[in-house]
């Protein structure tokens, strides 16, 4: 049965029915002009909404599960709490108790909701697999992770670690990525695949940093501490790389696929192998104005790959 676009429309404006727990939420006036402020005018969210009407009337089949995601909900956060509600629910974690937690933290915390957009955006950027923005709020798990991770980390801010640590958990589960709730990262992240990523409790992550599957920023020793690695803003951390002990990976790095680092990276460098060595490549002005996360180019370092500075 083909699915018009008056049909969508009709869709779009009857109730919500299982969306109805995240439209109906936060619904006191402060709780409206707080919403209004951080979505009132946002064109993404309404990039996304076309996005998932054209790709309902394309793909019928797809059309509750569109309209029930996207086009049931009144901003991309409320959206976003839906969906990762739903996804990290369990028999006994209920999905009605997710929503509310996750929208409650959302429209508490400005610059999550500025992440969350920040982080889209790097997706769609620098990842030629993802076709459309909403393609990426509904099937990217590394940026599903990420943001179940913000919840997380603020819950653990609050004090409230059990429950930090449970949604961890549940994250681990559903989409195979394991981020300590204690650990910081910034906006603008890109966990390309996200599979096997593991991220310790003392990490932390820049702004606009990009990190593929199978990669650990794991620590050493039995101590606690300071014991995982810092990635300031700008790194590329490729494929399979294990970082290991509080070290720095200075802006703009790369970490190569398979690599081992277990010491400090300088800005503008890159390390590879195992265990790692440090290469600079070419030093003119063009390769150190590069934002690594952002061209993610994993071999330009071979252009000098005998220029070793250790």
């Amino acid at each position: 049965m083909d699915l018009s676009r008056s049909a969508v429309a009709k869709m779009e404006h009857a109730p919500a029915c299982a969306a109805s727990v995240a439209s109906s939420r936060t619904d006191s006036s402060n709780d409206f002009v707080q919403e209004v402020s951080s979505s009132g005018e946002d064109d993404l969210w309404l990039r996304m909404r076309t996005e998932a009407r054209r790709d309902a009337e394309a793909e019928p089949v797809l059309a509750s599960f569109l309209y029930s995601t996207i086009l049931a909900h009144r901003s991309l956060d409320r959206a976003l709490a839906f969906h990762l509600g739903n996804k990290l629910a369990s028999n006994t974690l209920l999905s009605t108790h997710l929503v509310t937690l996750i929208l409650d933290t959302f429209m508490e915390d400005a610059e999550i909701r500025n992440a969350v957009r920040a982080d889209i955006k790097a997706v769609k950027e620098r990842d030629p697999a993802c076709v459309s923005y909403s393609h990426c709020m509904l099937n990217f798990k590394g940026f599903l992770a990420c943001q179940a991770h913000r919840v997380a980390h603020r819950l653990w801010q609050q004090g409230r670690n059990f429950l930090a640590l449970t949604l961890q958990s549940r994250v681990s589960e559903e989409f195979h990525v394991d981020i300590h709730p204690a650990a910081r990262i910034g906006k603008g992240i890109l966990f390309d695949h996200a599979t096997g990523v593991v991220v310790g409790e003392t990490a932390v992550i820049g702004n606009n940093v990009s990190i593929l599957h199978n990669v650990t920023l794991g620590g050493t020793g039995a101590l606690g501490g300071d014991r995982h690695p810092k990635l300031r803003d700008g790194v590329l951390v490729g494929a399979g790389s294990i970082l290991l002990g509080p070290i720095t990976v200075g802006e703009g790095a790369k970490i190569g696929a398979g690599s081992l680092v277990l010491s400090d990276v300088p800005p503008h460098t890159t390390a590879v192998g195992n265990p790692a060595r440090l290469v600079r490549g070419k030093r003119g002005p063009e390769r150190l104005q590069e934002i690594p996360s952002k061209t993610m180019d994993h071999t330009s370092f071979m252009e000098g790959w005998s220029d070793f500075v250790i």
